[in-house]
C-alpha cells in the first residue's frame, strides 16, 4: 500500500523514480480503508532531503500511511524556503487536538547547545508531553533521541572529544523484541553526532530497555518499557552519500572533523561509499509501523 503525500511535494519525484508506491490525497480519500496517520516533526536543516529519506522507508510496507509534516512555531528554518514550509507543514497548535498513530521526531544540529537553551525547547517539551496521550508510538532520532531521554527520563548528554561519524557495527541484546525482528546478530548503521548518552544511565533506568549498542558508538536503540517511546541515537534513514555530504560541508566551513570511519573504501574520501545498512533501515521502520503502531493503535481514537 502507498504513502499519501501532497501532490506538489518535491520528494514525490524522487520517490516515483525509485518506484515507491505513493498516492495523492484526493485519491486516498476515496478509499474505504483506515490508514495510519503519522506525524513527522522535521527539525533537520535540509528538510526536503529528510522528507525523502523518511518517506522512502515509511512507504515500504503493506500499510497505507498518511503523512503530516510538523514545523516549530518558535523557530523559523534558515535552510528551507518559507513557501515550502507554508505549503507542506503545519504547527503544533493546529494538531494538538488530534490523535496520531505514530510520530517521528528527527535530529537537529543543536547538540552542543544545552537543552533548555535551544530556542524551541519549551515548545518541544510540550510536544513530548502531548505524545504520551495523543500518539500510539513515538520514534526519536539522534538529537531527538537525546532530547527525549533528557525530558522523559532525566538522562543527559556528554560532549565527545571528536565527532562520532561513520558506519558502526551494532549488537542486539533481546531478539524477542519485535522492533528487532529479522535483524542479524551484527548489523551496521550510520552515526553523526558530537555528543553521547551514558549506557550505564540507560541500563540503570527502571523505565528503559537498551536493545542495541555499538562498542565504538555506544547506545543505539533504546525503548521505554511500555514501547511508546523509542530512541535511536544514529541515522538509519541516511542515504549512501549523506555522511560524505556532511563531511564535505564541515570541511568547507573550516571545521576540523575526522573522516567518517568504516565508510569510504580504504578510508579514502575520494572513493564512493558503499551502503551496508539499507536493508536494516527498511526492516526497522517496517517493524515499527507494523508491531508498534498498526497492531497497537485503536481503530477509532476516543
Amino acid at each position: 500500500m502507498p504513502i499519501t503525500i501532497p501532490k506538489l511535494l518535491p520528494a514525490r519525484e524522487i520517490l516515483e523514480e525509485e518506484n515507491i508506491f505513493i498516492m495523492e490525497e484526493d485519491r486516498a480519500s476515496q478509499q474505504d480503508i483506515r490508514p495510519l496517520n503519522i506525524l513527522i516533526l522535521n527539525l533537520m536543516p535540509e528538510k526536503e532531503k529528510a522528507e525523502a529519506q523518511f518517506l522512502r522507508l515509511l512507504g515500504n510496507t503493506p500499510l497505507q500511511v498518511n503523512i503530516t509534516f510538523l514545523k516549530t512555531a518558535t523557530y523559523e528554518s534558515k535552510n528551507t524556503s518559507r513557501y515550502h514550509l507554508d505549503q507542506f507543514y503545519t504547527t503544533f497548535d493546529e494538531v494538538r487536538n488530534k490523535k496520531y498513530d505514530g510520530m517521528i521526531i528527527t535530529g537537529a544540529p543543536v547538540e552542543l547547545i544545552a537543552f533548555n537553551e535551544v530556542s524551541y525547547w519549551k515548545e518541544l517539551e510540550e510536544i513530548f508531553d502531548w505524545t504520551k496521550t495523543n500518539v500510539t508510538s513515538t520514534l526519536h532520532i539522534c538529537w531527538g533521541a537525546q532530547a527525549a531521554l533528557y525530558h522523559h527520563y532525566g538522562i543527559g548528554k556528554n560532549e565527545l572529544p571528536q565527532k562520532c561519524s561513520g558506519i558502526y557495527a551494532h549488537q542486539i541484546f533481546d531478539r524477542t523484541e519485535k522492533i528487532l525482528r529479522g535483524f542479524d546478530d551484527v548489523f551496521f548503521a550510520p552515526h553523526s553526532r558530537h555528543t553521547d548518552t551514558s549506557v550505564a544511565e540507560i541500563l540503570n533506568s527502571p523505565d528503559l530497555k537498551l536493545l542495541s549498542s555499538s562498542e565504538e558508538a555506544g547506545a543505539f536503540i533504546i525503548q521505554s518499557l511500555d514501547r511508546k517511546q523509542i530512541m535511536v541515537t544514529g541515522h538509519l534513514e541516511y542515504e549512501t552519500e549523506t555522511l560524505a555530504e556532511e563531511y564535505t560541508r564541515d570541511l568547507e566551513r573550516g571545521l576540523s572533523v575526522p573522516v567518517p570511519v568504516h565508510y569510504f573504501p580504504k578510508d579514502n574520501p575520494n572513493q564512493k561509499p558503499i551502503n551496508c545498512w539499507r536493508s536494516h533501515a527498511h526492516l526497522f521502520f517496517s517493524n515499527w509501523l507494523n508491531y508498534y503502531v498498526y497492531q497497537e493503535t485503536p481503530y477509532e481514537w476516543k
